[in-house]
């Protein structure tokens, strides 16, 4: 029973909740210029999409060619007569289905939020029996042949290294080569450091020579590109070679559509912005992107809203390298959440400039140098959010009867004051103390203390460090967790509370909520650790358990966890919040540790940053909580996380209009089928081409 409940976490069960995205009502709102703009952006997005297939694993791409192909000829109910053919029962070919949806819905064959591989939940001979039916091996067998050869060993394959997302032995990574251990990685980076390039998208280790094979948008902005980057580069006993363009085909696609998108553009700002992602996205610079983000920025308030680029880090296991992002289009703003969250509010450091922003679809954070120079603007899901945190009584776990309505009830609201207060206020707060190259500092070296000792700082971020290069694999998590903090310390003010309209006892129950949803979320993030490999594989589960650590910790009965037997016989556990002691128990120990954070933060204080954040985010069987015994009931009572289904556009005559599909894996495998309805061929090709091209670096 212990192996299959471990191994049930490598498969998407067939009744996994999947929901479309609505956006219709939002597109109608738009007028049709707006509806072109976000049509081009649209397709920009999609295309830069195909990257995450070739950043996830060796084989993604593979297996995502492998499925369009047979869907192209016969759409999941034509298919139903084949798989019966081939002596699937309904079960099998559901979970086919399953399967293939999963696999567009992650861009990969790992899970975009959690890291673990998943696999067929059907045998591989029933898989490859449907393959050998369907319409489309008949037309070409020899290519289907060769291509089910390249992906049928990985696509079931659970060796350990093979089961989650990591460096070296610890895991897969198509950032790094397959023998790259992080000790390569650092190195690595020294390198980029020391050529300021700093954020070069993947590099492949090779004994002393360390060939760096980077995309076309990810270098640092050189007037001689060529001469200067690309080459070979003696540094400390080793040569690297530098090469680019490895996704040339689809960043044209990028650019194509990105310069379509022009002509629609709202104002100058949306036009500048996006001739500098273009020119970031032809010529390789960094720079140009940070310039796009600083139109961005400045475009206050757009009816469409949009961002695209390789933005977040956190599937990099060195925690630096940006995966793209842009698959969703932004079209319509709430404005009641725009006014809530547009409040005028103060902020320690008068450079840090908020803008946040309720958007019909997707989420998107700029540069952090940008973030503290020029400002910033933070946005939030609300169709996304709406459909994602629906709950049913009966499938919510690990909470006492009597917190269950309340939970329910308050869920919403309570999210939406978290979620503003974290991206507002969190991200968009906290000053990192930097000593320029030419040796000028942003502060006050002779004034500035640090709160915890109360002397003089004596370390900061020196020329071309960043938060990520100094903070690396922890980086992500640990600003996940200080943002988290910072929600969880505002929402105890009443007048940050009014402002998203909450007052008395309503307001109250926003708290309690907000906290409760904390702590759970705490002990559910137990899903996302690798005992094996001793590490965390999702930046904000992480942070979870580490504050559920802290608030444990403080005591005097202030969070409960006891581990119990569930009316179905099984292991259980149960998680309480005494409400009385939030506002003085609960708050002062978030204060002294969010201070704690930050400082280590400001500070550059990578030794110090990493002894508090890993101590707590220690999963171990001894001490007051047996928190590997608690993963494995977590594991056994854990719902598949839900997946989105996302409208098409189509241009007709001189008109845009919105295809949407129903939320089923049938449902989101048409719309990926019908994603790509002019070059879908030709994709396909250079996507395996690719593939082929980077595969010496994974034998």
């Amino acid at each position: 029973p212990a192996t299959e409940m471990v191994d049930s976490q490598y498969y998407l069960p067939n009744d996994i909740g999947i929901s479309a995205l609505d956006c219709r009502v939002a597109f109608r709102l738009l007028s049709p210029k707006e509806q072109m703009y976000a049509h081009y952006l649209s397709r920009a997005s999609w295309y830069g999409g195909l990257i995450v297939l070739i950043q996830t694993s060796p084989e993604s791409a593979n297996i995502y060619v492998l499925l369009q192909k047979i869907f192209r000829l016969q759409a999941p109910q034509q298919l139903e007569a084949a798989a019966t053919a081939a002596g699937l029962s309904a079960e099998e070919y559901q979970a086919f289905l399953v399967y293939a949806a999963g696999l567009y819905a992650n861009m990969g064959n790992y899970k975009s939020f959690g890291d673990t591989k998943f696999i067929p939940n059907l045998p591989k001979e029933k898989f490859k029996a449907l393959v050998w039916e369907s319409l489309a091996f008949k037309q070409s067998p020899g290519d289907m042949e060769t291509l089910w050869g390249c992906c049928c060993e990985p696509l079931y394959s659970l060796e350990d290294k093979q089961k989650q997302l990591g460096l070296g032995e610890k895991g897969i990574s198509a950032y790094f080569s397959g023998n790259c251990c992080l000790e390569d990685a650092e190195f690595a980076q020294k390198f980029l450091d020391s050529k300021v390039y700093c954020t070069l998208e993947r590099s492949g280790y090779y004994e002393n020579c360390v060939e760096l094979m980077t995309q076309i948008q990810h270098y640092h902005s050189l007037s001689a590109f060529s001469e200067v980057c690309c080459g070979k580069h003696e540094f400390e006993d080793s040569v690297f070679s530098v090469k680019r363009g490895d996704y040339a085909f689809l960043m044209e696609k990028v650019c194509q559509n990105l310069e379509k998108a022009k002509d629609y553009a709202a104002n100058e700002n949306q036009k500048r912005m996006l001739e500098e992602y273009i020119r970031s996205f032809t010529c390789g610079s960094v720079e140009a992107h940070k310039e796009g983000s600083r139109y961005w920025i400045k475009d206050k308030g757009p009816i469409v809203e949009s961002y695209i680029g390789f933005i977040e880090s956190y599937r990099d296991p060195f925690g630096s390298r940006g995966e793209f992002e842009g698959e969703l289009k932004y079209l319509w703003v709430n404005m009641m959440m725009l006014i809530a969250f547009n409040n005028p509010v103060t902020l320690v450091d008068t450079q840090l400039r908020p803008l946040c922003l309720s958007l019909s679809l997707s989420l998107s954070l700029s540069d952090d140098d940008i973030r503290q120079t020029e400002g910033f603007k933070n946005v939030s899901l609300g169709n996304v959010l709406a459909v994602a945190y629906a709950t049913q009584k009966d499938k919510l776990t690990f909470l006492e009867e009597n917190d269950k309505d309340l939970y329910i009830k308050w869920k919403g609201p309570s999210f939406e004051v978290q979620v503003g207060l974290h991206e507002l206020l969190g991200h968009g707060s906290g000053k990192l103390f930097v000593q320029d190259d030419k040796g000028k500092y942003n502060f006050d070296q002779t004034a500035v203390r640090n709160p915890e000792t109360g002397e003089l700082i004596s370390s900061w971020y020196k020329g071309s460090e960043t938060w990520d290069s100094k903070f690396s694999t922890i980086a992500s998590s640990y600003e996940e967790c200080r943002a988290e903090c910072v929600g969880l310390y505002l929402c105890l003010n009443k007048q940050v509370l009014s402002i998203f309209g909450h007052e008395g006892e309503d307001a109250e129950e926003v708290v309690y909520v907000n906290w409760l949803n904390m702590v759970r979320a705490g002990l559910l993030g137990l899903e996302f650790y690798t005992p094996e490999s001793k590490s965390w594989r999702q930046a904000h589960m992480q942070a979870r358990f580490v504050i559920l650590r802290v608030l444990l910790e403080a005591g005097e009965g202030l969070v409960g966890l006891r581990e119990c037997t569930g009316a179905d016989g099984r292991p259980d556990a149960v998680i309480t919040l005494d409400r009385s002691k939030i506002y003085t128990v609960g708050k002062s120990a978030i204060q002294r540790f969010l201070c704690k954070l930050q400082v280590h933060k400001s500070t550059a204080d990578v030794e110090g940053g990493r002894a508090l954040y890993e101590g707590y985010s220690a999963v171990t069987a001894d001490g007051t909580h047996n928190f590997l015994r608690l993963r494995e009931t977590v594991l056994l009572r854990k719902e598949a996380r839900k997946m989105f289904v996302q409208a098409n556009t189509y241009i007709k005559g001189d008109a845009v209009e919105l295809v949407e599909y129903e939320g089923s894996a049938a449902g989101l495998i048409q719309s990926f089928v019908e994603r790509f309805p002019d070059d879908a061929e030709e994709v396909e090709a250079q996507l395996r081409e690719m593939t082929c091209m980077d595969s010496s670096c994974w034998c």
